[in-house]
């Protein structure tokens, strides 16, 4: 028999103290999640915030590339994904052999890697970004470094443009991000960087999903925005300006944009995973002291948006 909502957050949140457990979720999770996370917000920001605290147990709402993350910033606690199948078809496009082969065939390139991707690319690459401060990573880098990004080719092109640095990149997207089309879309006040290049050019603000609660309030005579990326952002914006209205720029005619793997955690999956302690997420101890070296470099680079 299905248990009622109130009785299965109460369930979770009892569940969570008796283990001595912190719950993330990612701002594209359900709002159901969200309500009763300990903390939301981005998927790097949230594994800083975990490793901050005394929690001997993680429970990530978000995707398998976010929990490897924390689980290399947090290796003394125990990081666990309620869903073993949500993962990033974008992480997914690239490979840890893919990775190695391009840089056997340049090896003076400075690879610069989206946090979204595999343990095993961050293990190869030499310094990680966000979209937040992926700008700023590149500038960080020495002029006349020939400059590689994986995997994410919309990112990187923005980033070219922005920065003024000449780049090259992997052929890989974000399917979410890349459905939102400048015929099915109008003007967006705030767009994300993983969103397509005419897309981008509509926007009147181009930034993180943290960075786009920041861009609400550089805006204080409008009272409508056009959030481009995926409608799960929509929970927090509200939240934090509720006399504002937020409206998700469609992925197709009549269709919110929608991560069906970020959608696959739910309440049940949360309680499930506290409950059997499943499902654990290791990280090839030979991958995480590379991976954390790029995520540190990467954290010593201040954000730009």
């Amino acid at each position: 028999m299905r248990v009622e909502l109130p009785a299965l957050k109460a369930e979770i949140g009892k569940l969570l103290k008796d283990r001595n457990a912190i719950l993330l979720a990612h701002n594209y999770q359900r709002d159901e999640i969200q309500e009763i996370a300990d903390i939301t917000g981005d998927s790097l920001g949230l594994s800083q915030e975990a490793a901050k605290t005394t929690a001997d147990v993680i429970v990530f709402c978000g995707v398998h590339f976010m929990a490897e993350s924390a689980a290399i910033l947090s290796p003394g606690k125990t990081v666990l994904l309620p869903r073993e199948d949500a993962g990033c078809p974008m992480a997914d496009m690239i490979t840890g052999p893919d990775l190695a082969a391009y840089r056997e065939a340049h090896p003076g390139a400075v690879v610069v890697t989206y946090v979204n991707s595999s343990a095993e690319v961050k293990a190869l690459s030499d310094v990680c970004c966000t979209s937040g401060n992926a700008v700023n990573v590149v500038k960080s880098i020495p002029a006349g470094k020939e400059i590689f990004m994986v995997p994410d080719r919309n990112l990187a092109q923005w980033v070219a443009k922005v920065s003024g640095r000449p780049l090259t990149w992997w052929d890989g997207y974000c399917p979410t991000h890349e459905r939102l089309t400048v015929a099915a879309t109008v003007k967006a006040k705030e767009a994300h960087p993983e969103c397509r290049e005419d897309v981008l050019a509509l926007a009147d603000e181009i930034c993180s999903t943290t960075g786009m609660m920041a861009a609400v309030a550089r805006h204080p005579g409008a009272t409508t925005f056009i959030i481009a990326t995926e409608w799960g952002l929509i929970h927090q914006l509200k939240k934090r300006y509720p006399d504002k209205e937020f409206i998700v720029a469609d992925g197709c005619i009549g269709c919110r944009l929608h991560c069906p793997y970020m959608k696959m955690n739910d309440l049940e999956g949360v309680r499930r995973s506290l409950r059997e302690r499943v499902f654990e997420i290791r990280v090839d101890p030979q991958d995480a002291a590379p991976a954390r070296r790029a995520l540190e470099r990467m954290m010593a680079v201040p954000r730009d948006r």
